[in-house]
């Protein structure tokens, strides 16, 4: 099952954005019963990161809620996709002044 970019997650968006709030509720909760079927054994968190709280996005959120320094790993993605837009207003020269910090990642994702 694909998460990000998921169609009937994003056509659920598009009724509620519509006003169409019944149909967008049933089209989430059609997502949401997928997911649970499909990641009812398997892991889902898509965090590269090692990290004590990997696939369980409760603690995980619950965290970052608390400490409000950054975001989960999970959702950098989604963020990083919208500043890019932004970051597009003053040609990418942003990314001369920023230095992304060195993680430790789970081992699948560690360059040999």
């Amino acid at each position: 099952m694909k998460i990000e970019g998921n169609e009937k997650e994003l056509a659920a968006m598009s009724e509620f954005h519509k006003g169409n709030r019944a149909e967008g509720l049933k089209l989430q909760e059609e997502f949401a019963s997928e997911f649970r079927k499909a990641y009812a054994d398997r892991d889902h968190c898509p965090c590269q990161k090692a990290c004590r709280y990997h696939g369980n996005c409760k603690e995980c959120v619950a965290i970052h809620r608390a400490h409000q320094e950054h975001v989960p790993n999970c959702m950098r993605p989604i963020i990083n996709k919208k500043l890019k837009i932004l970051s597009a207003l003053t040609e990418h020269t942003l990314a001369n002044e920023i230095e992304p910090p060195k993680e430790i990642l789970r081992k699948e994702f560690q360059q040999v």
